[in-house]
């Protein structure tokens, strides 16, 4: 199909780098490949019986016709119970919207407040679409190199070096992916700190996968600790990570009632409404039973120590552990220039993810895909046993390169060691 009918929007954006990694593994699998897949964005637990109920319910009992745009009633009264209790924080009902995820909140978000000119800030490394998104709506995506040494933690002083007055919004998502950095309390503080001195910059804090967070790390939200930063910040969130609904598709914002009432008027000329079985489903998960999460983030807890006991056999990949989320973030530099058994030289983690799924039937994301390379997204939102074959693939891929000064070498008969 010709490119003359599309817009200069969606030329100058590429697909999203991790639905298309998994959506790879899915071509591959059906065509008989036998793929171990550590894209895996989501948790591979069934959502919870008592939320299935909820959406039964609803179906059976007419529950199914358009909703207010901002959500039913019970949903946002389930959104301002959950922040209350879980973040201590307060909202009305105008101050809370719901969504078809928490990306298409984030999408709105972005098209109600950006004019050509304005600029986002972005940390890397980043969830994938929060640059393209920012490019879609006519804004340039500021991008601020991140920094393992730091934790890949946005500095005060990075921060405030990146803000002009061009600065519409800047991003902070805790617990990050893909790298689980979770912020503290006192590194929360001093970024405050520097957005008080800019008012005219909004704040971004997506929250999604706040409810896997591990050892001492603890989630809290910026609004709890900078109160005076709320009239600008909204929060992102959602039903996807914590309570095993991705494919519910509901997320939500919460943040200023102006901001609120802009996005609606978007979601009122787009989507209408979020479903309203997945609404009926995300109140059972928002002011229901609490347990499956706990449930959830121990064996969560039991796969992220295996896969870091895995890694740590792997004396060419440098491991920072995550604090949260269900990923790990892989320095791949160890083995950058490296070849191939067919003698392909490994010059970017974007090779690399290539080679590992085309040589062992392992499926990765590349750091490119996050903003900061060499690395590799590993996710351990899987099985003990898909961790434990994952593992075993990655040590024998990278027990097979060799080192570039080998290349050209030939072991004779007497063995000996020559040099061609």
């Amino acid at each position: 199909m010709s490119t003359a009918f599309l817009s200069d929007r969606v030329l100058g954006i590429a697909p999203s780098p991790s639905i298309a990694a998994n959506a790879l593994v899915t071509e591959l699998r059906a065509q008989g490949r036998d793929i171990v897949n550590f894209t895996v964005g989501e948790p591979d637990f069934d959502t919870p019986a008592h939320i299935l109920e909820a959406a039964s319910l609803a179906m059976h009992s007419g529950d199914t016709h358009y909703t207010a745009t901002t959500g039913t009633l019970a949903l946002r009264q389930a959104i301002c119970l959950k922040l209350q209790r879980d973040n201590d924080v307060v909202y009305g009902l105008d101050e809370v919207v719901a969504g078809c995820g928490g990306k298409h909140i984030i999408y709105h978000a972005l098209a109600a407040t950006l004019n050509r000119g304005d600029e986002v800030i972005v940390h890397t490394p980043y969830w994938v679409s929060y640059p393209d998104i920012a490019r879609l709506n006519d804004a340039t995506p500021v991008i601020i190199p991140g920094d393992e040494s730091l934790g890949f933690k946005l500095s005060p002083a990075a921060l405030e070096q990146a803000i002009t007055p061009h600065t519409k919004w800047a991003i902070l998502n805790s617990p990050n992916n893909p790298s689980g950095a979770v912020y503290s309390e006192a590194e929360l503080l001093a970024l405050a700190q520097v957005l008080r001195r800019h008012p005219h910059v909004l704040v971004m804090a997506d929250e999604i996968y706040e409810h896997f967070v591990y050892g001492d790390a603890r989630h809290v939200p910026l609004t709890r600790l900078a109160p005076d930063l709320k009239p600008r910040t909204l929060i992102v969130n959602g039903a996807s990570k914590g309570y095993a609904m991705t494919g519910w598709r509901l997320g939500f914002g919460a943040g200023p009632a102006w901001l609120i009432a802009a996005i609606a008027k978007l979601l009122s000329q787009t989507t209408t409404c979020p479903s309203s079985l997945s609404q009926a489903a995300a109140v059972a998960a928002f002011a229901g039973d609490q347990a499956p999460i706990a449930g959830m983030r121990e064996e969560y807890q039991q796969r992220r120590a295996r896969i870091l006991a895995l890694l740590e056999g792997i004396p060419e990949l440098s491991i920072t552990p995550p604090d949260g989320a269900f990923y790990v973030f892989a320095n791949v530099s160890g083995l950058m220039g490296k070849l191939t058994p067919q003698g392909d030289r490994l010059d970017s983690d974007t090779q690399l993810v290539d080679y590992l799924l085309r040589d062992y039937g392992l499926a990765t994301v590349s750091g490119a895909a996050y903003g900061m390379s060499p690395y590799v997204r590993l996710s351990f939102a899987s099985s003990l046993d898909v961790i434990e074959e994952g593992c075993r693939r990655l040590k024998d891929a990278c027990n097979d390169l060799r080192s570039t000064a080998t290349r050209n070498t030939r072991r004779p008969a007497d063995g000996r060691l020559l040099t061609a």
